[in-house]
């Protein structure tokens, strides 16, 4: 049955048929340019036995795909082989669209970007790459074909592709592009997913009623890792309340971006996911791996146009990345112990923010997240809570005992040597 998502009454988390619907996208940024309907046949399959329930794909060509023997192409070609922005190819619509229904069928939401930034004049992007832009007057006829074609999945639309908003010009095509499939598709959600790190919006977003929920990316620089709770916080606390999710968190088997020598491992996409949710985006979280994003194939070329990240794995090796499996037990905690709405509680008495706590609305659920070995002190008395400790890289369950002295509760060293998540739940309430 397709899935039609709303935001919840509170304005935390998303709905599907009213009950609470754990946002765990995958990012496939390149379906449809790279990928044969075989291969996507494949990897839905994999991916729904892993969990995931949104695809977050561009519409147009990724600008950093990996190369590819495949010749779709969205828009008519110039004879200096540019793209004619007036001329969509009918082809090429049609079948992202049947990609789209095989996804739909599977049980995935559709998570469509409308404008990458190197389409968009001014952006951080438009200065490292001389593209043809798209020009202003060509937004609103080919978002309303997307409209037309797409929108009776009831997708989410990203109307923005890792984008700043260095000027007015780069946000009016943005806002062209919101208020245009808003229009055609009032019962779509939407949203920005903007540049790594970032955490200014203009005004006229944030007061937008046309916008949906807030996308951040915490990104691959391995300097700037705690932007993923450091921005949770930030637009968990935004004058407008909205949903609020991690878009684009460290990929796994990434290389560090700007050329750095080194990649993400496993724990590290599990680290910031946690960090995430517990810190204010707890609507849900996208994975990636490096290699499906791109889709690369062994012997492709791969650019460093962009961050500058090292090679990919093969898609067929990246899809079997351990992570995702870390990502896909997350939703199920969260529908497990009925997490949604969680909201950050700031009670560890520790000279770090790396430690996260969040409790549900009613204080009958409280989740930490631990991610190096600690005697953990916690400035409330939780002694009228029962605590279970999940060790997350086997997924062990072992009991813990708490203490409590002067109102400070304690929770001695367990025996893992990996990060844990320790749930709490007031005794009364224990499942």
């Amino acid at each position: 049955m397709m899935i039609k998502l709303s935001i919840s009454d509170n304005k935390k988390y998303f709905v599907n048929e009213g009950k609470p619907f754990f946002y765990l996208a995958d990012t496939i940024w390149s379906a449809f340019t790279n990928i044969t309907l075989e291969e996507w046949s494949y990897y839905l399959d994999y991916r729904k036995s892993q969990g995931f329930n949104v695809l977050q794909m561009n519409l147009l060509r990724q600008w950093d795909a990996s190369g590819c023997t495949l010749n779709y192409e969205p828009f008519q070609l110039c004879e200096d082989g540019t793209y004619d922005f007036y001329s969509l190819n009918e082809d090429y619509f049609s079948r992202a669209e049947q990609m789209v229904q095989m996804a739909v069928d599977k049980g995935f939401v559709p998570a469509l970007v409308l404008l990458w930034c190197n389409y968009i004049p001014d952006t951080w992007a438009s200065k490292i790459r001389d593209d043809k832009k798209m020009p202003l007057d060509a937004v609103e006829p080919y978002v309303n074909v997307v409209a037309d074609r797409f929108s009776k999945f009831y997708p989410i639309y990203i109307v923005s592709g890792d984008t700043d908003f260095p000027s007015q010009r780069a946000t009016e095509y943005c806002e062209t592009a919101l208020h245009v499939i808003k229009e055609r598709s009032p019962e779509c959600l939407t949203t920005l997913h903007i540049q790594g790190r970032l955490a200014e919006l203009p005004e006229s977003f944030i007061h937008d009623s046309n916008l949906d929920f807030y996308m951040y990316q915490s990104g691959h620089n391995i300097q700037f890792q705690s932007t993923a709770y450091t921005l949770a916080k930030h637009f968990s606390n935004q004058p407008v309340t909205r949903p609020v999710l991690n878009s684009e968190p460290c990929y796994e088997m990434m290389g560090y971006s700007r050329q750095l020598y080194g990649r993400f491992s496993r724990s590290d996409v599990r680290k910031v996911a946690w960090q995430s949710v517990l810190s204010g985006a707890a609507a849900g979280i996208t994975y990636g791996a490096h290699g499906i994003w791109s889709w690369h194939k062994k012997g492709e070329r791969f650019g460093v146009t962009g961050e500058g990240f090292d090679s990919p794995y093969d898609w067929q090796t990246a899809l079997k990345f351990e992570g995702a499996w870390d990502y896909g037990f997350m939703k199920w905690i969260f529908q497990m112990y009925q997490l949604a709405g969680l909201k950050p509680w700031d009670i560890v008495l520790k000279n770090t923010e790396e430690i996260a706590v969040a409790t549900t609305d009613d204080l009958s659920k409280v989740v930490v997240y631990v991610p190096v070995n600690t005697v953990l002190k916690l400035d409330a008395d939780l002694s009228h809570y029962r605590f279970t400790l999940i060790e997350l890289e086997q997924r062990k369950i072992a009991e813990v005992t708490a203490t409590v002295k002067d109102n400070i509760t304690i929770i001695g060293m367990h025996d893992f040597t990996c990060d844990v998540l320790l749930i709490g739940q007031k005794i009364d309430e224990v499942i």
